[in-house]
């Protein structure tokens, strides 16, 4: 995968960079595993915006992903390897024996006709799934389970990886992909590699046009409402005074959010760089 810059025939093209989608092995998703997806315009179910800048954006169709990966001790063969746009990740659609089909989130790396496993018997390759017990310790690892049975939850965006440090007594050690380190139980479920799509963080897309074609509307400064809008807003020109804060009022840059009794605090072995502890 690569980044693709283009001549500066237009204003906008100047500055856009996007993906060259080499991985990308078909344009056309597999009919029977996607669902619709809704767009909400940051709207409840009273009508009320509840979030800011959302809306428009083009029609989407959800993908059904198997983050279980609970179909084991059967090898699936790698079909096709698919954009996805409701993620940053790419995906891929695993062929069973059974004739069953599955999207998986797919690993850098991984190519169409590969066979991958997932259990207790399967190897720790790229692509596989077992669980954290099974796995040697060093292991690079994604789509990690944080509750036995529920499926992956965490480290799931493009490019993102743990790593498997230390297995003790019922616990697995893991390095997550912010610099926190904690305890995840040796029965949850991981898959080995890194997640695909490593450029993502590289793209710039160029215009405005673009991102609201992503369902982004534009964003405005605290600082330039008025003070019934937010707390940072009024004065003459441009001063604006005060702590930076959220529109609600809770301040920025440092502000301890987390709760100190927060249930899972317990299994923090070491917070992610830059976290200054729980909220005083």
């Amino acid at each position: 995968m690569g980044i693709k810059k283009y001549r500066p025939t237009t204003a906008s093209l100047r500055f856009t960079e996007l993906l060259s989608f080499d991985e990308i092995t078909t344009n056309r998703p597999e009919k029977s595993l996607l669902a619709p997806h809704r767009s909400t315009g940051g709207r409840n179910s009273n009508g009320h915006m509840t979030m800011r800048y959302r809306g428009g954006g083009h029609k989407q169709r959800y993908r059904i992903i198997d983050f279980k990966r609970d179909k084991f001790d059967i090898p699936g063969k790698v079909a096709s390897v698919e954009y996805d746009p409701i993620r940053t990740a790419f995906i891929a659609l695993i062929q069973y024996p059974d004739g069953e089909k599955r999207y998986i989130l797919a690993p850098h790396g991984l190519k169409v006709g590969q066979t991958i496993l997932s259990g207790k018997k399967a190897e720790p390759e790229v692509g596989n799934a077992l669980p954290l017990g099974e796995m040697p310790l060093g292991s690079i690892i994604y789509n990690i389970e944080l509750y036995p049975g529920r499926g992956g939850s965490i480290v799931r965006s493009a490019g993102t990886s743990a790593q498997l440090l230390a297995k003790e007594d019922k616990y697995a050690a893991v390095k997550l992909p912010s610099g926190e380190i904690r305890r995840i139980l040796l029965t949850c479920i991981a898959t080995i590699g890194t997640v695909s799509n490593p450029d993502h963080s590289l793209i710039s897309y160029g215009k405005a046009g673009r991102k609201r074609w992503l369902g982004r509307r534009p964003r405005n400064r605290g600082v330039v409402m008025n003070p019934v809008d937010h707390p940072m807003g009024g004065g003459e020109g441009r001063s604006s005074g005060g702590h930076p804060r959220s529109r609600n009022g809770q301040k920025s840059k440092g502000l301890k959010t987390r709760h100190p009794k927060k249930a899972t605090s317990q299994y923090i072995i070491q917070r992610r760089k830059g976290a200054k502890g729980n909220r005083g």
